[in-house]
C-alpha cells in the first residue's frame, strides 16, 4: 500500500537553454554552458 504513490511520480521536465540549446532544468544553471538568466554564473572547461 505504501508503494501506491510511486506510479504518480514524474520525471523532471527539461527546458532548452537559450544560450547553447542544451536541455537543462528550469530555474537552474545550465550544466553545458554555465549561463543562468543571460549571465555567466559558472566557468565550464571545454574538452574534459
Amino acid at each position: 500500500m505504501r508503494r501506491a504513490y510511486n506510479s504518480v511520480m514524474k520525471l523532471p521536465q527539461l527546458s532548452v537553454c537559450p544560450q547553447c540549446a542544451a536541455p537543462a532544468l528550469p530555474h537552474r544553471v545550465c550544466p553545458a554552458c554555465g549561463f543562468y538568466k543571460g549571465r555567466q554564473v559558472l566557468t565550464i572547461k571545454a574538452g574534459a
